[in-house]
């Protein structure tokens, strides 16, 4: 495997994109202290996304734009049925008419639409989430130029995405926060802890491999270079920073560093981990009546807008990491400081 990867940038870091807490100010923030900054698309449409573009490419440095590319399921009108009548109990308390409840899928795939947007702009980096855009489409993303990426969390994976166009791999860990990046097979039970997979992936690759899961110092960063990757991916510790737009229940929650993380689908459907809350303990962290990722986001969307108004984060998705001590009240320039001391020597 190749023991360096040209990201454009001082370090060989990039700030993880998360989707739903931050937007291009904490991508700017992280590429100006000499990291790369990434900008989550999977909430957005074409328009926003050209906004968020405009200022990437504005600040005159690399960035990463990062989509989704999930299958979109077939609604399941007997499965949403039944979701929706587990959630009955919660609709009466706080006072929702269940019939006002709207379905839809809350996240999107990469599209021709979002093709055209990215032409205007040219991307230097580009990385997916649940595998590779169909060959037409990432044939487009190539031809632009752009350093292509994508998650694995398998070697199996990891292999799919090589010999599938992948110019690097994404190696996520079961420490990660937020949604699993699984497209083949979606059992944790084959899945590994980051530095383990890191390792195996070095060794089955010919292409760079990034580390992501539970890195929060210098010393895992050190590790992680260690144990075969060109580079590291960061995503838990930037969501205290003050560029982040991570809402200040789900703050108050990661500076419990002790706190334990679970994997759920109970938000969109999709493994995720994050912090226990109500609704996993009540409904259990993994229910098999959440409809298929995204599905499953329509009907608990409105049951977290009224707890947060009544400040409580009782059906939030409070995505974290296994590792919240890298988290800083502070400008993301500071967790770019204190990782960056891992490629000392």
């Amino acid at each position: 495997m190749p023991s360096t990867l040209d990201l454009g940038t001082p370090l060989a870091l990039i700030q993880a994109p998360m989707a739903g807490a931050q937007d291009s100010a904490l991508a700017l923030a992280a590429g100006a202290a000499g990291a790369l900054g990434s900008l989550p698309a999977a909430m957005l449409d074409a328009a926003a996304l050209n906004a968020e573009l405009t200022r990437m490419r504005e600040a005159g440095r690399p960035y990463n734009v990062n989509f989704f590319t999930h299958v979109p399921p077939e609604p399941d009108a007997a499965r949403e049925a039944a979701w929706r009548a587990a959630l009955a109990p919660y609709y009466a308390e706080h006072g929702i008419d269940p019939a006002s409840v709207p379905a839809g899928p809350g996240r999107r795939p990469f599209d021709a639409a979002f093709a055209e947007v990215l032409e205007v702009f040219s991307p230097p980096v580009v990385s997916f989430h649940f595998g590779l855009p169909a060959a037409p489409l990432l044939a487009r993303v190539k031809a632009m130029g752009a350093l292509v990426l994508s998650s694995a969390t398998t070697v199996e994976e990891g292999l799919w995405l090589q010999a599938n166009g992948a110019d690097a791999v994404i190696a996520q860990g079961l420490e990660a926060g937020g949604h699993r990046g699984h497209f083949l097979q979606k059992d944790v039970a084959l899945q590994s802890a980051t530095l383990p997979l890191v390792q195996a992936l070095a060794q089955a690759l010919s292409v760079p491999v990034i580390a992501a899961g539970g890195i929060a110092s210098a010393a895992q960063v050190r590790a992680a270079l260690e144990a075969g990757a060109a580079a590291v991916q960061v995503g838990t510790s930037f969501l205290l920073c003050d560029e982040a737009r991570t809402g200040a229940l789900h703050r108050a929650r990661l500076r419990d560093t002790a706190a334990e993380t679970t994997l759920t689908n109970l938000f969109t459907g999709g493994l995720a981990r994050g912090l226990f809350n109500r609704a996993m303990r009540e409904l259990g962290p993994q229910s098999p009546l959440a409809p298929a990722f995204p599905l499953a986001t329509a009907a608990i969307a409105p049951l977290r807008a009224r707890a947060e108004a009544a400040g409580s984060d009782d059906f939030t998705p409070l995505w974290s990491g296994t590792d919240r001590t890298g988290c800083r009240a502070a400008p993301a320039a500071e967790v770019v400081r204190a990782l960056a001391a891992g490629w000392a020597r």
